[in-house]
């Protein structure tokens, strides 16, 4: 079964991969000619995927890259992985799965599977990209060509994360679209998990973001609420780890980062107002995890406080730009936020991260283009009245950074262990 991908970021790519790898002939499809060229050519735009994983697929003709969407003609089978961020007035935008559809309905064959992956509100598969489709098409979902969503589930920067070995959830318009859509991932995944509709689907692929932002805006209420108390929230946590049941773990930060649980759950709440309902724990949950930079900024000045020492003027170090260990990744990165709070209060603000040499041009972060990432030296971090570690990579040497900083504000845990510098690391 011939499949197109498109879409070719962090969800897609992988999972091209992975069906290339079972022995499915895969085209993968994206408008950002960049990465065309890099695939191509052999080479990896993600840092956890090596080049040579994709140049030994491309050498087998196992996996080929295209900008060319009338290539659908092609294929038996498609997935969609495209974007669906949030609009600049914070309302779900799938205008990227939309104008997907409408590329690929004139090229619809009788009999192709279409899947969505990418994170929406329930209702836009069956309604809105069913819609497209058909209109595009002349043909009929369901009778002509069969439709289905099955969410993406990706866990960048964790090794033992493996596409093949994740189960797949999947939902389809009708039995038989369910039916020919887990014929598709029954090549390439080892565990599939049917549910009775595309709705179903799409609101287990929220429910699973929204625990998680649910449960880390706990912790960071909690963290603050202790600190005020003497309490410290990771010694908490790692004692409460220890019940071996009706407890999970989930640590403090500051702030969300990453695709999914910063937007996701927005989604949600944009959809229920249709139905008149209120989600009051997803919009605290909200709340708490937006205002989280604003404390760590409000921490910084305290450090720099005691030192004699006012924000405006001081040279802060933001260490770590993606939103998490590990990874290249910085898309919603609470850094971001830490960047423009600081600047604002007339700090000279720079970042060090390994896997982001230098800031990408984005729509939210267009100030930023081009700054580039500091040395790892003892001149360059002494040079800073205080190091803000809001991203823990594990590659950075935190023995190191306990000897040169003057004053270290820690988001992360990352200094538990190092004694010697304890007098200068200040937790928020």
């Amino acid at each position: 079964m011939k499949t197109a991908i498109i879409g070719l970021g962090y969800v897609g790519l992988p999972l091209s991969l992975q069906f290339a790898r079972s022995g499915v002939e895969v085209l993968g499809l994206d408008v950002d000619s960049s990465k065309i060229d890099a695939l191509r050519a052999g080479r990896s735009y993600i840092h956890h995927i090596p080049d040579e994983a994709i140049a030994s697929l491309m050498r087998e003709g196992h996996f080929s890259a295209s900008g060319d969407f009338s290539r659908v003609a092609e294929v038996e089978a498609v997935i969609i992985c495209v974007p669906t961020p949030l609009s600049q007035n914070r309302e779900p935008d799938i205008s990227y799965v939309l104008k997907s559809g409408e590329a690929i309905a004139p090229h619809l064959n009788k009999g192709t599977v279409v899947v969505l992956e990418s994170t929406t509100y329930p209702g836009t598969t069956d309604e809105d990209l069913r819609r497209v489709l058909e209109q595009g098409s002349g043909l009929v979902a369901g009778v002509d060509f069969h439709l289905a969503f099955s969410p993406e589930r990706e866990d960048p920067g964790n090794p033992q994360s493996v596409v093949a070995h994740i189960p797949k959830v999947i939902g389809g318009y009708t039995p038989a679209c369910l039916a020919q859509a887990m014929s598709l991932y029954g090549m390439a995944i080892e565990r599939l998990v049917p549910v009775s509709s595309c709705r179903a689907a799409e609101a287990t692929k929220l429910l699973e973001n929204i625990f998680r932002s649910v449960n880390i805006a706990l912790v960071n209420e909690l963290k603050q609420v202790y600190a005020a108390m003497g309490i410290d929230i990771w010694e908490v946590i790692e004692a409460a780890k220890t019940k071996p049941f009706g407890f999970m773990a989930f640590y403090p930060g500051p702030g969300l980062g990453g695709h999914c649980i910063p937007i996701d759950p927005f989604y949600l709440t944009w959809k229920a107002r249709e139905y008149e309902q209120t989600t009051r724990f997803i919009e605290l949950a909200g709340e708490v995890n937006t205002a989280m930079p604003g404390h760590v900024v409000e921490c910084v000045a305290a450090a720099l406080n005691a030192s004699c020492k006012s924000v405006k003027g001081s040279r802060v170090l933001i260490v770590g730009l993606a939103y998490k260990s590990g990874v290249d990744d910085d898309r919603e990165s609470p850094s971001y936020k830490l960047l423009e709070l600081l600047s604002e209060r007339g700090a000279e603000v720079a970042y060090f991260d390994p896997y982001v040499p230098v800031i990408r041009p984005t729509r939210e972060h267009a100030h930023w283009a081009g700054t580039k990432s500091v040395a790892w030296d003892e001149a360059s971090i002494r040079s800073f009245d205080l190091v803000l570690i809001s991203t823990a990579h594990s590659c950075i040497d935190y023995a190191q950074l306990g000897q040169w900083a003057q004053c270290i504000v820690d988001t992360r845990n990352a200094m538990k262990g190092e004694v010697a510098a304890s007098d200068k690391v200040w937790k928020a």
